[in-house]
């Protein structure tokens, strides 16, 4: 089978707009939750996320283009570069065999909500021609691949909080089965909205701390009460192994495992089993081996964080058998789609500096979730096998497994 390796990383979150000032200040645990200003939150009962922040659109597109597309895709498009300068490409690069696997959750919210109200207080004629171009979550890749010149397979993975990691798993699948020499995976998330946070808020999913929003985010804590929103993007150039290493490519890790599930139970609530299948079967591809570290989901929910500890239990043998692991969403917020995406860079870069980053703001332990949690600061560690974990409404998982080359 051909082997998938990364060959270049880039990330941009509420803590950083690199990979890494975001991963330094992740591992430092600080936290970019704070007041919401990217609208009028006045007679919400949710005020808090983490947004990204000193991010100019005109750094990525010409000021011309920047209204053709929305936020999530200005993001997607910084993350992309950054990863696809980081690879280091030779110029004779084929493009027809590299390829893009996007992924959202959400996509253009923010232009849905916006043309919305002007439907409603305008009329349909001062829609925006650019709406739709901006809004849809596979414009995301339509934007990177004609930036860089890819005209290999342009896939989008739409699942929810899972999308990040079913991209890179779809991209995987896609060298392994010889559609192409390289896939860049970029994910990307830009919800925070009126109508996105308040239509969180209404399902009671969204931690209502907005007098304290640098505690709000609180993993596998005994007190936690909802995750808080965030948004941002990662990308990773994915590649055969054989191609890198025949232009003597930097592999910062190898994928060897990956696995998908559905719960089929509840189009919110998540099951116990269909992460514990997803993660069964990216351990079993991987070959069972030593796991050193988990990023796990841990999104400050009482019903994932509770779920995803007896699943990790349930794969490992008991919990005196499970690895270290670590939520870093304290301090980036849940990006939703692009969460998957910025955390396996994460544990990339965990593995590359020997370090597990911590989980902010776990300071009062939960029965319920009794693993070893690295809560009071970073961990030096040696890592040589990582996993990262996502899950989404509506029933859909994703596990991906990276090992040090």
């Amino acid at each position: 089978m051909r082997r998938v390796v990364v060959t270049g990383i880039g990330m941009i979150t509420a803590v950083g707009n690199d990979k890494e000032s975001a991963f330094k200040a992740i591992c430092d645990g600080v936290c970019g939750i704070d007041q919401i200003s990217l609208y009028d939150t006045e007679g919400h009962s949710v005020t808090i996320a983490g947004e990204v922040k000193d991010f100019d659109p005109t750094t990525v597109m010409a000021p011309k283009e920047v209204k053709k597309a929305d936020r999530f895709i200005h993001l997607g498009l910084k993350a992309a570069q950054e990863a696809m300068a980081d690879a280091k490409l030779p110029d004779d690069i084929d493009m027809t065999r590299f390829g893009i696997s996007a992924a959202s959750g959400i996509g253009g919210l923010p232009a849905i909500e916006k043309n919305s109200i002007i439907l409603n207080t305008r009329g349909p004629r001062r829609i925006s021609p650019f709406f739709i171009p901006s809004a849809l979550v596979n414009m995301l890749g339509g934007f990177v691949t004609i930036e860089h010149g890819m005209q290999g397979p342009n896939l989008s993975c739409v699942t929810a909080c899972a999308a990040g990691t079913h991209g890179i798993s779809e991209a995987a699948k896609t060298i392994i089965c010889n559609g192409a020499e390289q896939m860049l995976v970029v994910a990307a998330e830009s919800a925070i909205t009126g109508v996105g946070i308040g239509g969180f808020a209404a399902m009671k999913a969204l931690s209502t701390r907005n007098d304290d929003p640098q505690t709000a985010s609180r993993p596998f804590d005994a007190e936690r009460n909802g995750f808080v929103m965030g948004e941002g993007g990662a990308a990773l150039v994915l590649e055969e192994y054989e191609s890198a290493k025949a232009r003597g490519a930097h592999m910062y890790a190898e994928l060897i495992g990956f696995g998908e599930s559905g719960d089929a139970n509840h189009i919110t609530t998540p099951t116990l089993e269909g992460p514990l299948r997803a993660m069964q079967a990216a351990y079993k591809m991987a070959g069972e081996p030593k796991i050193d570290y988990i990023n796990a989901h841990g999104t400050s929910t009482p019903v994932n964080d509770k779920n995803e500890t007896a699943a990790m239990k349930e794969l490992f043998g008991g919990k005196e058998n499970c690895p270290p692991i670590s939520s870093t969403k304290g301090q980036t917020g849940h990006c939703l789609g692009a969460a998957g995406g910025i955390e396996a860079v994460v544990s990339i870069m965990a593995m590359r500096d020997g370090i597990i980053p911590p989980t902010i703001n776990h300071s009062n332990p939960d029965e319920n979730c009794d693993l070893d949690i690295t809560a009071s600061g970073s961990r030096k560690a040696e890592l040589n096998i990582v996993m990262s974990n996502s899950f989404g409404f509506g029933g859909t998982n994703g596990v991906v497994i990276f090992k040090k080359i």
